[in-house]
């Protein structure tokens, strides 16, 4: 095109043209030459705009310079995920930034402090003119800021202020999981739980870290386990699920709990573990543990029978049956009947030596293993005399942890192995450690399921999944005295006890009696139900299908005879 035809286009001239030719050009000319510039218009907006959201929102307003010596920062290192046994999300990391301050920019502290309060009013006042007052080249403002907060501070101009990308770790279920995973500080260290136990792994980020509890299974512990505490009135309580065969904890929780995106706005009773840091006087989940010596030791068959016409004195004290039936009782009867006084006659027949050493077997003498740091040590006597043998045989002068119970309990339940308890999704059971034989094992599922048929722990029955259970009272000891109104009720449980593959256990601390109770808070009244609740829930989730509630040949393997044989002398 020459200058000259390029000069009639811009001006819409075509000389070639008949008059009413030029006309129809000259508009549609006209129309073009809109529609070009308002695109031209339209991109110019579009590239001011991306400038602004990129200087503004993206970029801060500028990545901040460091500055040498104290007060240098480094940009966080991203966390991995942590993600439950079916990969669904508990803990990840997200994009924030932080405002900090170029104190030596700041030419007016006290007005741009006044200024900044506007948008964030709840600083402190003093401390930001002080800060601001610094001279310093980088001096933190406020950590973590939310979008919003961000804007408006952005929005004010203030000169010398700056943000800072930064990682902050989010638990997408709140509290759920709160005493499982922990907390980080926020520099994005880890504090508690988990957080704390794989620290340096999770710096690593190799992956995620996957653990061995199940959502579905938390929150429906969690649930029945808060309903109990608050209908019981309860002051605290504790929760656990537990595979029998791989030693995986499923669930795992302790109340009061805590938020952990603000754990400093808890008290310190909520950061407390109760499931594994408290330890505690089991009472007569104890039992089971006694008889299983018994019966290892061949000391006693279920069918032996032992004096419990008469409460034990030792020196000015006495021990006594809850409701006794002041007569001679079998194994079986003890266990059904929980009685004090046949428990303690059956521990005086193996002695202090062989109680010591059971017990050290199943676990419950040593500080537990598992992959979190609040971990309690029981409290065992010192020194270990004949009441201490006999008061521990009914889960009295013994603390521990309701770590230890349940793992214990599943050793006695499986058959007969002790595994190492684990927070960590495994592939397979380990190896393990016998205690008890297959047969001694048997003899305690019997009498679980006793307990439950029979015994003190009928309020846990869930047709269809032969539950088998025991449970546990025991009063508080507070400044060196028993309280009689304050109590430990726990019911632990395994199920389906002709092929048991999980144990649930539920502790109430100081749960108060109702209507409905008759006004009685021991376990079989306020613990009980609640496992039951637990397991009705849990068990289709888990794959277990209900069986015929009265089966034939399940009944027939879980049958006891309740008064045969010969009496038992107990010597002491």
């Amino acid at each position: 095109m020459s200058i000259y035809r390029f000069s009639y286009w811009l001006r819409g001239d075509r000389p070639e043209l008949s008059p009413d030719q030029r006309e129809r050009h000259a508009i549609e000319t006209a129309r073009n030459r809109i529609i070009i510039t308002g695109a031209m218009f339209a991109v110019g907006f579009i590239w001011i705009t991306a400038g602004l959201v990129d200087a503004t929102v993206l970029r801060q307003g500028n990545e901040p310079e460091m500055a040498s010596g104290s007060d240098t920062r480094e940009l966080k290192t991203e966390r991995a995920n942590i993600v439950d046994r079916n990969g669904l999300l508990l803990a990840t990391d997200l994009p924030t930034n932080s405002l900090y301050a170029d104190a030596r920019v700041i030419k007016d502290p006290v007005g741009s402090a006044d200024l900044l309060l506007t948008a964030l009013p709840d600083l402190d006042r003093d401390t930001l003119i002080r800060h601001l007052s610094s001279q310093k080249a980088f001096v933190w403002l406020r950590r973590n800021l939310t979008p919003e907060k961000q804007y408006a501070v952005n929005s004010l101009g203030i000169p010398g202020l700056n943000f800072q990308r930064e990682e902050r770790r989010v638990y997408p279920h709140g509290r759920l999981f709160a005493h499982v995973l922990g907390f980080t500080d926020i520099d994005n260290n880890g504090i508690a739980g988990v957080e704390r136990k794989f620290d340096n792994e999770l710096r690593i980020n190799n992956g995620p870290l996957q653990l061995s509890v199940d959502t579905r299974v938390q929150y429906a512990l969690e649930e029945e386990v808060e309903s109990a505490m608050k209908t019981y009135d309860a002051i605290g309580a504790a929760g656990m699920v537990m595979d029998i065969y791989t030693g995986e904890v499923l669930a795992m929780m302790s109340l009061p709990d805590f938020d952990p995106h603000r754990p400093g706005q808890a008290p310190s009773d909520a950061r407390f573990n109760r499931a594994t840091l408290g330890v505690y006087e089991m009472g007569s989940v104890f039992k089971l543990f006694n008889t299983a010596i018994a019966l290892e030791t061949g000391i006693a068959h279920l069918d032996s029978m032992f004096d419990a016409s008469q409460p034990i004195r030792v020196g000015r004290f006495a021990i006594n049956d809850y409701r006794g039936e002041n007569r001679w009782l079998s194994v079986a009867e003890i266990i059904k009947y929980s009685s004090n006084i046949g428990s303690a006659r059956m521990a005086l027949t193996f002695g202090t030596d062989v109680q010591q050493k059971f017990l050290k077997k199943f676990g419950l003498l040593d500080t537990p293993k598992i992959e979190l740091p609040e971990v309690g040590s029981p409290l065992v006597p010192k020194p270990w005399r004949e009441v201490n043998t006999m008061t521990i045989s009914f889960g009295h002068g013994i603390a521990v942890t309701p770590l230890q119970v349940v793992s214990g309990i599943s050793a006695l339940a499986n058959g007969g192995i002790l595994r190492p308890s684990t927070i960590l999704k495994q592939d397979g059971a380990p190896a393990g450690e016998r205690i008890i034989s297959r047969q001694t094992s048997d003899k305690i599922r019997r009498l679980m399921r006793l307990v439950v048929t029979d015994g003190s722990g009928k309020k846990a029955e869930v047709p269809g999944y032969y539950l088998g259970g025991k449970t546990g009272t025991s009063e508080k000891l507070v400044n060196g005295r028993y309280v009689k109104n304050a109590r430990m009720s726990t019911f632990v449980a395994a199920f389906p006890m002709q092929d048991p593959k999980y144990v649930v256990l539920v502790t109430l601390d100081e749960p108060k009696g109702t209507k409905e109770t008759y006004g009685f808070a021991t376990a079989g009244w306020v613990s009980a139900p609640a496992v039951g609740k637990v397991v009705t829930r849990i068990a289709p989730i888990l794959g277990i299908e209900p069986a015929n509630a009265k089966a034939p040949e399940i009944e027939q393997a879980l049958q006891i005879e309740l008064r045969k044989g010969e009496r038992k002398l107990a010597s002491f």
